[in-house]
């Protein structure tokens, strides 16, 4: 069987930016993401749903 799951990633933390959608943005942009296949589950594709965050 094929489906569609979603996982939450919680993430706390220090950014200089003045306007927190600036570091949502950046990491959104620059994080690499590996979710492994298990005995039971093969990992067909992963990606990081993108947050439409408002414009600087």
């Amino acid at each position: 069987m094929e489906d569609r799951i979603f996982l939450l990633v919680k993430c706390t933390v220090r950014t200089s930016y003045k306007h927190i959608h600036e570091a949502i943005q950046e990491l959104q942009s620059q994080t690499l993401l590996q979710v492994s296949s298990t005995k039971n589950v093969k990992v067909l594709k992963t990606e990081i749903m993108q947050l439409k965050t408002r414009k600087s």
